[in-house]
Formats: C-alpha cells, sequence, structure tokens
C-alpha cells in the first residue's frame, strides 16, 4: 500500500503540474477519481464498447486520465484522419508496452517506438509487400483458397481449424519460405502459440503491469499482476516464432535448399554484408515475426467475422453468390482479375472489416509534441487511441451501424451511398504494411467459398438450428469466441471443381 501511495503522490504531483500551464481546455470527458483518475472505471476487457459509448456522450475527441497520464479517445474517423494522417509528424510514436516487452516482442515494429530503428524496419517490409510485390503472391493466395475448399469439402464443421491454416500458410510461405501441408506442421503449432498470446494479452498499454511495471517483480497472488503472469507464461511461445523460423531457415541457407522467402532474403544480405543495410539479427528476427503477428492473426480473426456474418445473414450471402454466378458461371473458380466485377462482394469484404474489427482498438499511438485540435489540448507524452470500433459505429456516418448491410456502400438509390470504413489496417505512418497482402486474402476466400459453398448454421441434437452469439476475445487481435456451422457444397458441380481444382505449389 506504501507502494502505490507513493505512485500516487507522483503522479498527482505531475498532473498538477501539467494542469497548472497556461493552455487551452483539454478534450471533454467523463468525471475522474482524483489521483487515478479513471483507471477504477476502465474494464480490463472490450474497452472499445464503453470508449464508444462515452464518445457519444463526451464527442469524437474524448480525454481520460490514467495516475497523471492523458490519454485521448478518438472515435471518429476525421478527427483520426486529421490527428494520425495529416499530422502524422507527431503521431508517429508508441507508448512503452511493459507487458509486450515483457512477452518478448521487443524487436517489433508494432511496438517499436518512432525512429531510425522503426524506419529501417518499415523499409525491410515494405520492400517485400508493395502492391507489385504483392501481385507476386496471388498464386500462393489463390492455391491455400482452394486447399481450404477441399478442407471444407471433407469436413465442413471444423471451419476454424481451416481458417488459420489458409491465414498461418501464406504468411509462414512468404516470410520464411515453407509450404504448409497438414495440420501437424510445427509452424502451425507455433503460429497457433502465438495467436493464442497476442489475442488474450488485454489492450495494449491498458493492463496493470503497464502503469506499474513493478508489478513484473511481483509474485503471481498479489493484486494486478495476472497479465504480469501471462506474460512470463507465455513468453516462450513469442521467442519460439522467432527463433525457430530462423533456425530452420539459416540452415537452409548453408544447405543451398533456401527458398524464396523474405527471411531468407534479409539473411542472405546481412551475409554479404551490403553497405545499405544495417540491420542487426535482431532486427531480422524481429520483422519475420511481424509478418505473422500483423497477417496471419488479423487474416484468421477477419475471416471467421466473415463466416459469422454470413450465417446470421443469409440474405446477403445468397445476394453475393447471384452476383458471382452472374460474372463468373459455374465453370471456374474466382480469379483476382475478377475483382472489379464484383461490386456486391467488394460491399461484403468492406463490411466485414466494419461490422466488428479484428483490432477494434488498433494500438496506442503517442504524442511527441504538445498539440491543439479544434481548440483542445493534447498534451505532450499523450497515449492516442483510434478506437476502430467506434469509428465503425459512427451513426453519423453509418445508417443502423449495428447493422451487417453490404449494401450500405452501393449509391443511391440501390444503397446509402456510405463510405468504406477508415482505420482497419491501422493510420498514418503505423498503417500495417501488410494491408495489400492481408486484402487479398481476405477477398479471394470470400470470392471462393461463396462461389462453391454453402454456410448454415449448425443443428443440435433435436434438429433446431444454433444462432451463435456474437462475442470476441479481447487483445491486440480479437477473435469470435468459438462458433458452430455448417459449410456444404452449393450443389454437385460446385463440390466437383472444388474437388479436382490444382492445389500444386506453383510459387
Amino acid at each position: 500500500m506504501l507502494l502505490l501511495f507513493l505512485f500516487g503522490c507522483v503522479f498527482l504531483f505531475v498532473y498538477l503540474k501539467k494542469k497548472s500551464k497556461n493552455h487551452p481546455p483539454l478534450p471533454p470527458g467523463p468525471p475522474a477519481d482524483p489521483i487515478i483518475g479513471h483507471l477504477r472505471l476502465i474494464p480490463p476487457d472490450n474497452q472499445e464498447k464503453l470508449f464508444y459509448k462515452w464518445g457519444k456522450i463526451y464527442g469524437d475527441v474524448m480525454h481520460l486520465h490514467f495516475l497523471g497520464r492523458s490519454v485521448i479517445v478518438l472515435n471518429s474517423a476525421k478527427a483520426a484522419v486529421d490527428l494520425m494522417d495529416k499530422r502524422s509528424a507527431n503521431y508517429s510514436d508508441r507508448p512503452h508496452f511493459a507487458l509486450f516487452e515483457m512477452m518478448g516482442w521487443t524487436s517489433t515494429i508494432t511496438m517499436m517506438p518512432y525512429g531510425k530503428r522503426f524506419q529501417r524496419h518499415r523499409r525491410m517490409l515494405q520492400q517485400y509487400l508493395t502492391p507489385n510485390k504483392c501481385l507476386d503472391y496471388q498464386s500462393i493466395q489463390s492455391r491455400e483458397a482452394r486447399v481450404l475448399l477441399q478442407s471444407l469439402l471433407d469436413d465442413g464443421s471444423n471451419l476454424d481449424t481451416f481458417l488459420r491454416r489458409f491465414a498461418t500458410a501464406i504468411i509462414i510461405r512468404i516470410a520464411f519460405g515453407h509450404q504448409i501441408t497438414s495440420d501437424d506442421d510445427p509452424y502451425v503449432k507455433i503460429s497457433q502459440d502465438a495467436g493464442y498470446a497476442l489475442s488474450n494479452a488485454g489492450s495494449p498499454g491498458s493492463t496493470p503491469v503497464d502503469f506499474f511495471p513493478l508489478l513484473r517483480h511481483f509474485p503471481s497472488w498479489f493484486p494486478g499482476t495476472y497479465y504480469a503472469g501471462f506474460a512470463r507464461d507465455n513468453k516462450a511461445m513469442t521467442d519460439n516464432l522467432h527463433e525457430y523460423p530462423f533456425k530452420e531457415v539459416s540452415a537452409q541457407i548453408a544447405e543451398g535448399t533456401a527458398k524464396s522467402s523474405f527471411l531468407a532474403t534479409q539473411l542472405e544480405a546481412h551475409d554479404r554484408d551490403e553497405p545499405e543495410t544495417s540491420n542487426t539479427l535482431e532486427d531480422i528476427k524481429g520483422a519475420a515475426g511481424v509478418m505473422y503477428c500483423a497477417g496471419a492473426d488479423t487474416t484468421w480473426s477477419s475471416l471467421s467475422i466473415f463466416f459469422l456474418a454470413m450465417i446470421l445473414n443469409p440474405e446477403h450471402q445468397a445476394l453475393a453468390q447471384k452476383e458471382i454466378d452472374t460474372v463468373i458461371g459455374p465453370g471456374r473458380l474466382p480469379e483476382f482479375g475478377d475483382r472489379p466485377s464484383l461490386p456486391y462482394l467488394e460491399c461484403v469484404l468492406q463490411e466485414t472489416l466494419r461490422w466488428n474489427a479484428a483490432v477494434p482498438l488498433g494500438i496506442p499511438h503517442k504524442s511527441m509534441e504538445d498539440d491543439v485540435y479544434n481548440g483542445m489540448f493534447i498534451p505532450k507524452g499523450s497515449l492516442i487511441i483510434a478506437n476502430t470500433r467506434g469509428i465503425t459505429l459512427d451513426e453519423n456516418v453509418y445508417k443502423d451501424p449495428f447493422t451487417f448491410n453490404p449494401s450500405r456502400y452501393l449509391p443511391k438509390p440501390e444503397g446509402n451511398g456510405e463510405p468504406f470504413p477508415v482505420g482497419p489496417f491501422g493510420f498514418g505512418r503505423r498503417i500495417c504494411p501488410g494491408i495489400h497482402l492481408g486484402d487479398n486474402s481476405l477477398w479471394i476466400v470470400m470470392a471462393s467459398v461463396l462461389a462453391t459453398m454453402n454456410i448454415f448454421k449448425a443443428v443440435d441434437d433435436n434438429g433446431k438450428e444454433i444462432t451463435p452469439e456474437v462475442s470476441f476475445t479481447s487483445g491486440i487481435t480479437s477473435h469470435p469466441r468459438p462458433y458452430r456451422c455448417l459449410v456444404r457444397p452449393r450443389n454437385e458441380t460446385a463440390r466437383v471443381l472444388v474437388a479436382q481444382s490444382d492445389t500444386s505449389d506453383t510459387y
């Protein structure tokens, strides 16, 4: 208790000192407790829902404070774009994430402070994930989509396993040059463990150990140490994600058997000691590892959200299938070249990203200098949270925002003429470098599945339909909690088309 009292005194001093300066008013926010601020009011899970609720009262730019530290929550696309995109020079830093540091993500660009090292990592990833470079990966994505279809054909009730394998297989092939051929592959287990850790570690920067880093040294029975214990228990999973592929690819390079991959390219450049690169081996491990945590896990979650939406909204499933049948017909599977001709399917994809975002709170940025926005003061060092969930539920932009309705994006009078969602892949200089790869993965699965399969509610032992609950885990990536469904071929022609599709590796 003495320790907490001392912390409180220090933070109160800092808070009052900041408050005493002559500056415009802070953004509005809910009433707070003395010293600890809003800390007691913030739940450990699903904070985006509370921020959205508060945003309806206090506006799209809201101020909170935890033990004297300012937190600015953005609940509108305009505010997020104005600050994180248009003023990115001031809003591209990251706070210190004590929890994720404990878990071993210190060499990960997602958690890295803004600076020269961040920029090196960004260049590494962007060179391998440009729109033109991503065209080369479409054959991998098409192949894995066909593997997914054939898996669903054999067992339409084991959906989550197959979606995870699809998302993992693409990233593992591109990042490490390894082709996954079975669910027993060690890379599947490694990525599954890392995904579990990321999806259950709480909201970034908002756990007790983030506010009181000393909690990492306290025993597990001490109040507030749950996430510190979780981080310790899962650090080995993070380490394995970085070390196992590094050892495998290094050995393959030495033997002359390494396939083309991001990791092999970076290791070979490092071995040649090329003057234009100053990346260490730790940098390379971190950049390769982030390709999974920023790519496979979010793709897996978004596809699970898509299937959940199709189960609950069969009328939109039918409309998308009708469009595919009209444009493509029954004789072949969709190809990437069909995308411009399938506008309703594009709306389904965008509505999946809006309806329930895979990363509902984004990852907090940090302001590097004092700023004023619309007459409101934003202090230096503030945590800036773009509430992606709140942004996509903005009733000033989206009519009936809780309803899954792809038609909302169609021009009037067919639809509402509403804009595609802003923020599912982040903002400004922190926008996900794998945006084009992830977008392509989502599209090819949605197109391939809707062309050949029907997605139904599961039934219980009495033949009664089971309506799945719309409920999500809480972490960096938010996954739908387990639900059941049935996936069946639309007809015999579709069954034969899937069964005979080519799944050979042509990359």
